[in-house]
């Protein structure tokens, strides 16, 4: 089942080598908690060996995926939106609550998740000084992520997706560079751009009806 292939990549995870001394790795795969957690919501979601679409996301978040370890699922969406109980103080993550708003808009979790596998260019998150941190806003991140970043997405293509097709979430540095990856190994036939969460609920949030339709328009569900 693709679950137990998912949760084999997540025990695999290790932080890129070059990483700043600063710079804090969010591994939730690590804790009891966060493993309990992680294993509930996956094999809830992903126990089947159905084809699906990747969206590759930042990286995860102090509050959202880099603590209940699915990505873009803050503690309250993942009791609430998934019927998932935790042990994490309830609060929300704003690209969780618009996340699991679009999902709801679609077509429910079990529907949405039966279709689409969402990850990150980076499935590990980072923090400095307690606040997160993108990949791409760390020194030198491109010679520092470039291998991980191609490794790991070998490994998750291994999880039945479908090429024809990868979502970037997010239009800015994130897109560029899974492009510029994908140029030079032609993981996907095309990939396309959805706005980021975080960017709707912070800027456009009066708006946030029209982002919602993009997402129903470019994520059909089929499964």
């Amino acid at each position: 089942m693709i679950a137990n292939q998912i949760l084999d990549f997540y025990q695999s995870l290790t932080p890129p080598d070059l990483l700043p001394a600063n710079v804090e790795t969010l591994n939730p795969y690590i804790t009891k908690e966060g493993w309990d957690t992680t294993e509930a919501f996956y094999h809830k979601f992903y126990n089947d060996n159905n084809f699906r679409k990747i969206l590759f996301g930042i990286n995860p978040g102090r509050l959202g995926g880099g603590l209940t370890g699915a990505p873009f699922t803050d503690p309250i969406c993942m009791e609430d939106f998934c019927g998932i109980t935790n042990p994490f103080p309830k609060r929300h993550e704003l690209s969780s609550k618009f996340v699991y708003e679009m999902i709801n808009f679609i077509g429910g979790p079990k529907n949405f998740y039966a279709n689409y596998f969402i990850t990150g260019i980076s499935p590990l998150g980072y923090i400095s000084d307690g606040k997160n941190l993108n990949y791409y806003d760390i020194k030198g991140w491109k010679e520092i992520f470039e291998e991980s970043v191609v490794q790991w997405i070998k490994a998750q293509l291994q999880f039945n997706i479908d090429t024809s097709i990868a979502y970037s979430i997010g239009k800015g540095e994130n897109i560029k560079f899974l492009k510029y990856v994908n140029k030079k190994h032609n993981f996907f036939e095309k990939i396309e751009s959805l706005p980021h969460p975080r960017w709707v609920m912070q800027y456009r949030l009066k708006s946030k009806h029209i982002f919602l339709e993009e997402y129903k328009e470019k994520l059909p569900l089929t499964n």
